[in-house]
């Protein structure tokens, strides 16, 4: 699985951006930036050296049709009883990195094991897409360089420090790096040298990368020792309308609403959480803390964001989810036509990718309210029939 990470970092260190035209320009451009950055020339020749386009990273920016899967397809296709398994290995073999994360974070090991899982399967698959190539295509791609153009400088700067041979580093599509696939600025700034050899390894080094991750989650907000997202029972006669991300209440607003844990009990009741139905009312049901709130700066999918968090639940003991019985999700196509409906009736859903994201769970909900349906935010076929 190769995810690109949605990183606030990067984005507020843009400015205006160029993309486009022809690549030996574009390039010059990039070296003279650097330059302006205190990357010598010497060195921005150097990194640049047998650079080119790679057509197959922008074939995988654009197929990103896992994240039009529902969480159930998605969770189970991503949680094997194997990297439950490896889960607990390498949560004993690594057991004084993370003891050390937990008293230094407040990160739960489960929380870093179900990302180092998801991202490289405790840094078995890496990637084998040249960082700096994928990085040139990403940022002279006019679809998101104000992401990608800082990520190729910081990429530079690693370069001239001795941190990256820009011909043999490799890792995911996106330009992340590393076992748990950190982009290069979030390495300046955030990498943490875990195994005391006073170098940030990141491909090599478990306890390199698992400090660097949890330095980047804690940078991100991540709030000590609090929960992030805990299984839950929900009555019949909830208000489905105050459930998903957009609505929060107290812990015990919904436990005097009728919530209980599935397994053990609530967090603290004056911590704000919501209730959230990936699949409606009918299917799985958790309480989402404001830890959850971090995952979506690591990445944007709401499907990944719930499963990762989910899995981190997992290796911390907790059951398998009770799927329930919910309605068939829509095909790739009805969902396409359901955004195209809420956005003609003037909902942002965040445009038309048949991908069922936290802007068109909000208009979804909108819709069901206004048409007197259950609004538990998860798209039917009468849904879509009414509209």
């Amino acid at each position: 699985m190769r995810l690109a990470l949605a990183l606030c970092l990067a984005a507020s260190t843009a400015t205006a951006e160029t993309c486009g035209g022809p690549v030996n320009s574009f390039i010059e451009g990039v070296k003279a930036e650097a330059r302006a950055d205190g990357i010598s020339a010497a060195n921005a020749d150097r990194f640049f050296q047998g650079a080119r386009i790679e057509q197959s990273v922008l074939n995988a920016d654009r197929s990103q049709g896992v994240f039009q899967k529902d969480f159930i397809s998605f969770s189970r296709a991503l949680i094997s009883q194997n990297r439950i398994d490896n889960g607990r290995v390498y949560g004993q073999r690594y057991d004084s990195t993370f003891d050390t994360i937990e008293s230094r974070f407040g990160i739960p090991r489960g929380v870093l094991l179900a990302f180092w899982a998801f991202e490289t399967d405790y840094g078995q698959v890496q990637g084998n897409f040249n960082t700096r190539n994928a990085l040139l295509t990403l940022a002279h791609d006019c679809r998101r360089p104000e992401l990608f153009r800082p990520q190729l400088i910081a990429a530079m700067e690693l370069f001239q420090r001795g941190d990256m041979d820009p011909n043999n580093t490799t890792g995911a599509w996106a330009g992340e790096i590393g076992q748990v696939q950190m982009l290069p600025l979030d390495i300046i700034e955030r990498g943490m040298d875990g195994d005391g050899d006073g170098h940030v390894t990141l491909k090599t080094s478990a306890p390199d990368a698992l400090m660097s991750g949890a330095n980047v989650l804690s940078s991100l907000g991540w709030r000590p020792n609090e929960p992030w997202l805990q299984e839950i029972n929900v009555p019949d006669n909830l208000d489905w309308s105050q459930t998903g991300l957009n609505h929060k209440n107290r812990v015990r607003d919904w436990a005097n609403a009728g919530i209980t844990a599935r397994q053990g009990s609530l967090g603290p009741s004056n911590l704000q959480a919501s209730v959230l139905l990936p699949m409606g009312r009918n299917g799985p049901a958790f309480l989402a803390y404001p830890n959850f709130d971090v995952y979506f700066e690591w990445n944007k999918s709401f499907v990944y964001v719930t499963t990762a968090a989910y899995f981190a639940s997992r290796l911390s003991g907790a059951p398998v989810y009770d799927a329930g019985n919910p309605s068939a999700p829509l095909t790739g196509p009805q969902m396409r036509q359901l955004q195209q409906k809420l956005t003609a009736r003037g909902h942002d859903v965040g445009g038309i990718d048949g991908i069922l994201g936290a802007m068109t769970r909000a208009a979804v909900q909108a819709e069901q309210q206004r048409l007197g349906m259950p609004a538990d935010a998860w798209p039917t076929l009468d849904l879509l029939n009414q509209l």
